[in-house]
């Protein structure tokens, strides 16, 4: 509790003090554009939490990200339909979380090394599906964009963007699974002490697989909801260091 009231303390200190230094900062229009963000990132980093606690690291959400975005983009330029074009998103995403997992866990491979290897393997492989050209949704999905930059207004002069909800549930989605199944508490018992965790008999493998899931499901998602804000994607830079972001957040 005392981590949480200090960081807590320390955001609005700094909030403070910029909103001092530059009063435009604490405007209806910045505040938010800094909630929409801040919910994006979170929605990635809930994934990446999972992975942290299980004693890895995944370095490839940014790359997975950029991944994600082109891919959606280039399957609704293809023709084919809104939920089509997510769930096959979905599944590639989901597919290289599992993959992370058995190689960490079946081969013994460092999360180190295989998700550095899918940083730069991912990103490369955006840049050739896409040969390297910005890819984009131009007008034609304003509804499916709404998930993205939509609003819901509180008062007439502020609103809360639709990220922020997105955010909220997963977190108590999150929160839920951690604390309230068996799942849960084996991923946390698992980080508290592997080797206790695998003497007490839980499926350590099958834990850590399902962490890195979980990690590169969020990521998908956020790489969805990051391509429909900025409307386009350039496959050479979108997402980048974006795992870092989700990291220290984590």
């Amino acid at each position: 509790m005392k981590k949480i009231f200090g960081i807590l303390g320390l955001l609005v200190t700094v909030f403070a003090l910029t909103w001092i230094l530059e009063p435009r900062f604490a405007s209806a229009y910045n505040l938010q554009n800094i909630i929409r963000w801040t919910s994006l990132f979170g929605i990635i980093s809930i994934g990446v939490a999972f992975v942290i606690i299980t004693g890895g690291i995944d370095l490839s959400v940014g790359s997975l990200i950029g991944l994600v975005g082109c891919t959606i983009t280039l399957l609704l330029a293809d023709g084919y339909s809104i939920p089509v074009a997510l769930a096959m998103v979905m599944a590639l995403s989901l597919t290289i979380g599992l993959l992370h997992g058995l190689l960490i866990t079946r081969i013994g491979l460092q999360p180190f090394v295989v998700t550095l290897c899918g940083l730069l393997f991912y990103r490369g492989f955006a840049r050739w599906l896409t040969h390297d050209q910005v890819q984009g949704f131009g007008s034609s999905y304003e509804g499916l964009r709404h998930l993205a930059i939509g609003k819901i207004p509180l008062t007439d002069s502020f609103s809360i963007p639709i990220p922020f909800f997105i955010l909220v549930f997963i977190g108590i989605i999150a929160a839920l699974f951690l604390n309230r199944t068996i799942w849960g508490r084996y991923l946390l018992a698992l980080g508290r002490n592997e080797e206790a965790a695998r003497y007490s008999g839980i499926q350590i493998e099958r834990m850590k697989i399902l962490a890195y899931v979980i990690c590169s499901g969020t990521a998908g998602l956020g790489g969805i909801l990051f391509a429909l804000d900025v409307n386009s994607v350039q496959p050479a830079a979108h997402g980048n260091f974006y795992e870092l972001y989700a990291i220290a957040a984590a």
